[in-house]
């Protein structure tokens, strides 16, 4: 079986794949890896309609969250993120066909994976192959509250940003795009869960659904 897992930054992705990894003792990984290696063979003049939002990221000094937060609304973030998943779906495509193939369950998480791409690999590949769930956070104030007490290392959010007003833009940006995800997931009949309240529970609840 293939797991997907889509949410928007910082809803607990990486925590859901890593636990259910060390649980199932299967393999995991990150769509932004694949978004790195993809980059790698992209001709130039293709990188900023393909990777507008790296592109975006690159420019100036907006490669600091303070500064690319006060550039761009959360409205065009999302937009650019959404447009740069795109360039990600033939890597992430392979990956599923590939585990599929060689007969290995397989965990695939990151915010590259929305409702309708991963509908789409369920309909290619059939239920019995591929599963998938999606992740929300909704509450921008909480969101902004927690960041400072994350323990991981080099934590982009962390690293990045000076101003603490920063961290409640980017929980505006993350609701809204939860907005899409749960919309999106809706339509394609595919399961949501809120990480607002009860993290950890609903960890366990997303996994105890992969595992059925």
């Amino acid at each position: 079986m293939i797991y997907l897992i889509g949410a928007p930054p910082r809803c607990g992705k990486t925590t859901l794949a890593k636990k259910m990894s060390k649980q199932n003792k299967i393999s995991w990984l990150s769509s932004d890896t694949l978004d790195s290696v993809v980059q790698t063979h992209t001709p130039k003049e293709e990188m900023e309609k393909k990777y507008p939002y790296s592109t975006l990221r690159k420019k100036g000094k907006a490669i600091n969250n303070d500064t690319f937060y006060e550039t761009y609304s959360s409205q065009k973030i999302m937009n650019v993120l959404k447009q740069e998943a795109k360039a990600v779906y033939k890597a992430i495509d392979t990956v599923i066909a590939c585990e599929i193939a060689d007969g290995n369950n397989y965990i695939i998480e990151g915010y590259h994976i929305v409702p309708s791409f991963a509908q789409k690999m369920i309909k290619k590949y059939g239920k019995q192959n591929v599963k998938a769930v999606f992740l929300t956070k909704f509450n921008a104030e909480k969101f902004a509250k927690d960041v400072i007490k994350s323990k991981t290392p080099n934590d982009w959010l962390l690293v990045l940003t000076k101003k603490p007003e920063t961290f409640l833009k980017v929980g505006k940006m993350v609701s809204l795009y939860s907005q899409y995800f749960e919309k999106e997931a809706r339509k394609n009949s595919l399961e949501v869960f809120n990480m607002d309240k009860k993290f950890n529970q609903q960890i366990n609840k997303a996994i105890k659904y992969l595992n059925n």
